[in-house]
């Protein structure tokens, strides 16, 4: 793995691109051997490509592909297969017609972008400008009289543009090269699930056997801010054979863990199930957070489903939101909050931890109420001890507060 960049050399930017990848190379059982960082230097990137093409069979690298000076791997990956760069005329219309959809005129220097490594294969970037490179490059072996081959994907930069490339074009080709080629071309299906209530140790007890390293079909597990996602990746001669394991696989992580389980999408989010089960309900949700954060209001004005968020209240301390309600019992802030918003339904927190003075270790955990207000305008409240890193304490709160209005809306219908 080759991350080429000042940007990251420099620590102005950290290197997510390997960390995705070496998780995706992982779920197709690929072995991982090597991470290698190098800035935009022609030298340096020679050294770096010679190194890694002579010790792996499959050299993946992100970055140097734009228009620019500074973008050198086409350049160096001729030189490392002793080759010219010639033009690909598919990819410099490609180019152009992004330009002329976006209404502007296309720099004269991006006419690099369509030059590849002779006998090189063009990746198609859907995206983006930068086409990536396929390439298979021969180094001698010392002593023998043979070669070693080695295939090298070179990919963007940008994250979005290079996890669709790679897994619409580089993933299976690594599969059917570690295939035996007799059984023809190999389909590779990802399916993931999501959830949230749940740690990570626990889920791997739960999971059992079927994270093992080298079942059929894998299973990846990867937690961001306290949500857990599940990787399914099927292999199969055919997309039904792939979507049968899926499916199978899907069933039986269910019945080990389906009570925490929210959705399936590599995007989808707590919210994303909450407001698409309200726009079936046709009914719509406000929330209030206390505290010097707001993360319920960021999570739901983010999806895209008009109307099913009403809006959000922010208040530093319950206090000042019991003294501006001017209620004598704290219980009825809720349901007066939920009357002002006009909402059907009520989410609150109260409240989120002050982050001032956190070192970088894990928070304590301190109890936090989550109260959520139905239709009919009673109002149900829970509490939890939550904590974590400073960096997703509040983040899990929030979850938290969201996996307590499923439960309540759950058990009300």
């Amino acid at each position: 793995m080759i991350s080429i960049g000042d940007e990251m050399t420099s620590g102005a930017r950290v290197d997510t691109n390997s960390a995705w990848l070496s998780r995706r190379l992982g779920e197709l059982g690929c072995d991982v051997q090597f991470h290698t960082t190098v800035g935009d230097d022609l030298q340096n990137n020679l050294a770096v490509f010679r190194n890694a093409v002579a010790r792996a069979d499959v050299v993946l690298s992100t970055g140097g592909l734009g228009p620019t000076q500074d973008d050198l791997t086409r350049e160096v990956l001729a030189k490392v297969s002793g080759t010219e760069l010639v033009r690909d005329e598919d990819s410099m219309r490609h180019i152009e017609s992004l330009f002329a959809r976006r209404g502007r005129d296309m720099p004269q220097r991006n006419e690099v972008q369509a030059m590849f490594p002779q006998g090189s294969r063009v990746i198609f970037n859907p995206q983006g400008t930068a086409p990536g490179i396929d390439i298979t490059v021969q180094v001698p072996v010392s002593g023998v009289a043979d070669v070693h081959q080695s295939r090298v994907f070179a990919l963007p930069g940008v994250p979005a543009e290079m996890i669709q490339m790679f897994d619409a074009t580089v993933a299976p080709a690594i599969v059917n090269q570690m295939s035996d080629h007799s059984s023809g071309a190999v389909v590779i299906r990802n399916h993931v699930m999501k959830f949230f209530g749940v740690g990570e140790s626990d889920m791997e007890a739960r999971l059992g056997d079927m994270i093992a390293r080298g079942r059929e079909p894998r299973v990846g597990i990867t937690v961001s801010s306290a949500t857990i996602s599940l990787r399914i990746t099927a292999m199969a001669a055919s997309e039904s054979k792939c979507e049968e394991q899926i499916q199978s696989t899907r069933d039986e992580i269910l019945q080990r863990a389906g009570e925490y389980h929210f959705g399936d999408g590599e995007e989808f989010e707590q919210q994303d199930a909450i407001v698409a089960w309200l726009s079936n309900a046709q009914q719509n949700v406000a929330v209030v957070e206390i505290g010097q954060s707001a993360p319920l209001a960021t999570y739901f004005s983010e999806v895209g489903i008009e109307g099913m968020f009403v809006g959000a209240l922010t208040m530093p301390s319950l206090e000042l939101l019991h003294r501006q309600m001017s209620h004598e019992s704290l219980e009825t802030i809720w349901v007066q909050t939920a009357d002002w918003f006009g909402s059907d339904w009520l989410i609150a927190v109260d409240g989120y931890p002050s982050l001032k003075d956190t070192n970088d270790g894990p928070m304590r955990a301190v109890d936090v109420s989550m109260i959520v207000v139905t239709p009919e305008r009673k109002t149900y409240r829970t509490q939890a001890a939550l904590g974590g890193h400073p960096s997703i304490v509040h983040a899990r709160i929030a979850k938290a507060a969201m996996q307590w209005f499923r439960k309540v809306s759950e058990q009300r219908s």
